[in-house]
């Protein structure tokens, strides 16, 4: 577990454990982005939510698009370079999920790769 707040943080795992853990390690006023679903239901305490002033996103409407999205960029037919105006390492996701982009290119998109 990070020693500090995250500014943000992403769940996008199926356990039904970590939106709780998402909650907890994000800053007050920070913000919660749920991409994952767990098979059960997780607990999650709204008073925790509301008393950290966290923005808490949920996000679904992507995943169908998922498969042929990786097999396009898999074959080829889509060049993702000219999206990604940076590519960045988990020391810098903070500052950048912050909206601290420094030395970005024309992209619109930071990549986030934990081997750099």
């Amino acid at each position: 577990m990070p020693p500090l707040p995250w500014h943000a943080v992403i769940d996008a795992s199926n356990a039904p454990h970590l939106p709780a853990l998402a909650l907890e390690l994000v800053e007050p006023a920070g913000r919660v982005v749920y991409i994952g679903l767990a098979g059960t239901p997780s607990t999650l305490d709204t008073r925790d939510l509301a008393l950290k002033d966290v923005v808490a996103v949920g996000v679904l409407g992507g995943s169908a698009g998922i498969p042929g999205t990786i097999a396009a960029y898999a074959d080829g037919s889509v060049d993702p370079r000219p999206l990604v105006a940076a590519t960045v390492g988990l020391g810098e996701a903070a500052d950048v999920l912050a909206g601290n982009r420094s030395a970005a290119g024309p992209g619109p998109k930071i990549h986030i790769d934990p081997r750099h």
